[in-house]
């Protein structure tokens, strides 16, 4: 179900985000639509604890670690 908005908001932002919205094939109802929501949704996320499991694994690989010259060594390997 559809809901009118009524905003106030700066001329000029209103313009930039027209265009925007024109540029990206959104209207801009949608786009402020979309944006509330991931805001909704990271507020949700925030809150969902993790599991133990998860919070185990955290940390496993180092962060040191680049998986593009792995891979790039692995096919050098496999294909040589």
């Amino acid at each position: 179900m559809n809901t009118k908005l009524t905003l106030n908001l700066d001329k000029s932002i209103i313009d930039e985000a027209k265009s925007y919205a024109k540029k990206n094939q959104v209207s801009l109802s949608k786009l402020i639509e979309n944006y509330l929501n991931s805001l909704v949704r990271t507020s949700h996320t925030k809150t969902t604890k993790i599991s133990p499991l998860v919070e185990s694994l955290t940390g496993v690989i180092s962060s040191e670690v680049d998986e593009r010259i792995n891979y790039r060594d692995y096919l050098t390997e496999k294909y040589s």
